[in-house]
């Protein structure tokens, strides 16, 4: 999947379900997580707001602090 792709997918889903696109947001998000990893998961987070309207949080860097 692509970040394109990704945000298709999202958007189809709040179009689709509206207030209750979570669960359908939920598969897209692992899937972006699994390919890309934390920085296009939290992009994506940021670009739709996704933590306001679906609680779903950004996830903790990939990077630790040493």
């Amino acid at each position: 999947m692509t970040l394109d792709e990704a945000r298709k997918r999202i958007e189809t889903a709040v179009t689709q379900y509206g207030q209750h696109a979570a669960p359908a947001i939920d598969l897209v998000m692992a899937e972006v997580r699994s390919d890309m990893g934390a920085g296009a998961f939290n992009e994506l987070v940021e670009d739709f707001d996704l933590e306001l309207l679906y609680n779903i949080a950004p996830m903790e860097s990939d990077h630790t602090n040493s």
